[in-house]
């Protein structure tokens, strides 16, 4: 398998394995409309690859793409636990259905985190699935007791 760092070359790829994840992590059907999504998160990898505030890592067997993952970073303001207040939050884990249990998202997983580590990012979050649970537990994720959020209420799910 090549581990690789994405860059401005790989957006194409990028966003299309976006829409692959959230479909799959939503249980939405090929054909639902993500144009404003698949927008968004060109403009925003563009941005984001170019000014350092994200990392991508994709994974390719050959020539074939199977899998990526990816870390968001931003800063809060310091506290006794991150004095550095730079956070990392790692999203659009997800390698192909035929090569999972291979250890590829554990080392995908493990580049993020170091590569995290490397810019003095103090936290790391992530939202699990339950696929992926085990593998943020072994590596020694803990589940946040007290975090809350605030949904975005002008996203309308046709309810």
């Amino acid at each position: 398998m090549e581990f690789r760092l994405a860059g401005p070359g790989d957006l194409p790829l990028l966003v299309r394995t976006r829409l692959e994840v959230l479909r799959a992590a939503n249980g939405l059907a090929d054909d639902a409309d993500l144009s404003g999504v698949e927008a968004a998160s060109r403009a925003y990898y563009a941005r984001a690859l170019a000014d350092g505030a994200h990392t991508a890592v994709l994974v390719f067997d050959g020539g074939d793409f199977v899998g990526a993952g990816g870390i968001s970073y931003y800063s809060v303001m310091p506290t006794v636990h991150n004095p550095s207040g730079r956070c990392g939050y790692v999203m659009n884990m997800y390698t192909r259905p035929a090569y999972r249990r291979r250890g590829i998202a554990a080392h995908t997983l493990d580049l993020l985190v170091r590569d995290a580590r490397e810019k003095g990012v103090g936290q790391i979050a992530l939202e699990a699935t339950d696929m992926g649970r085990p593998l943020y537990a072994h590596y020694g994720f803990q589940a946040a007791e007290r975090e809350m959020f605030l949904p975005d209420t002008t996203y309308d799910d046709g309810e």
